[in-house]
């Protein structure tokens, strides 16, 4: 989600379980599941500390071997664990996600005993347009499951999710599960920018990337600068292509970027 990559070697820390000023500033979690869904796409969980808590779209820090990076949390916060979504930056590029990777189930990672992030829901506008690539689908997950959880009304979540293979749509299943179960509240577009190359085989959704066909789909959902808010999360290139479309058309917006860095 930050600036990860090698050239950030002044800014690595040290990752043991250490105290500054009587104030712990790391522990231990252990790694309760993995799920590799592509060759460079997988899941954990990791144990929640005791008295962790955060928003729904906040991020936590965690690290191993010296290296540490921050990343958003899927999980809603009333779950028992934290679940998270990782991309592999190979070496030479990648620092922290190559070291991640070979760990398994029972191993340990560090994590800084409090989330952080400006990239939560805000109520006060009642169609909520969200805008993602891959990973960038993260924070939306966990809006839906902790609105759900609280039995929260008033709101639609719109979210479009774009890819270039249908394999990293990671959580299109339970996307498209609670658009139909709850049709009132959510509405989900996953979009593909390569539908013809093999790996899509198939596929009979929307195509395009995700920042061209925004405009087609306000239009289509009816949503306007008054009543609706606009989060755009994932690669840089698209937030960059969302807001030059809709902010002159005064849509006010909401931005996280996932850099591909590690």
């Amino acid at each position: 989600m930050i600036d990860d990559s090698a050239a950030s070697e002044q800014r690595l820390i040290r990752l043991e379980s250490v105290r500054s000023q009587g104030r712990v500033t790391h522990v231990q979690s252990k790694i309760l599941r993995r799920e590799d869904i592509t060759e460079d796409l997988w899941l954990i969980w990791i144990e929640k500390p005791e008295g962790f808590t955060f928003k729904a779209g906040q991020y936590c820090t965690i690290g191993h071997d010296g290296v540490e990076r921050a990343y958003s949390i899927v999980s809603a916060p009333h779950e028992e664990s934290l679940e998270l979504f990782i991309e592999l930056v190979p070496l030479p590029d990648g620092v922290l996600t190559p070291k991640l990777w070979e760990l398994g189930v029972g191993d340990t990672v560090s994590i800084r005993p409090r989330a952080k992030g400006r990239f939560v829901f805000k109520p006060s506008l009642p169609n909520q347009f969200l805008i993602s690539t891959v990973t960038g689908v993260v924070p939306y997950v966990s809006f839906v499951r902790d609105y759900l959880h609280a039995n929260k009304t008033g709101h639609h979540f719109y979210i479009i999710e774009g890819a270039s293979y249908k394999d990293e749509l990671v959580y299109d299943t339970e996307l498209a599960e609670l658009a139909t179960d709850h049709p009132d509240l959510i509405t989900y577009i996953p979009t593909l920018s390569r539908p013809n190359e093999e790996r899509n085989a198939g596929w009979s959704g929307e195509t395009g990337r995700a920042n061209e066909i925004v405009e087609k789909w306000i239009a289509e959902l009816g949503l306007s600068s008054d009543d609706t808010i606009v989060y755009a999360c994932g690669h840089p290139g698209m937030i960059e292509e969302v807001k030059a479309k809709l902010l002159p058309r005064h849509f006010p917006l909401e931005e996280e970027r996932f850099w591909k860095q590690d």
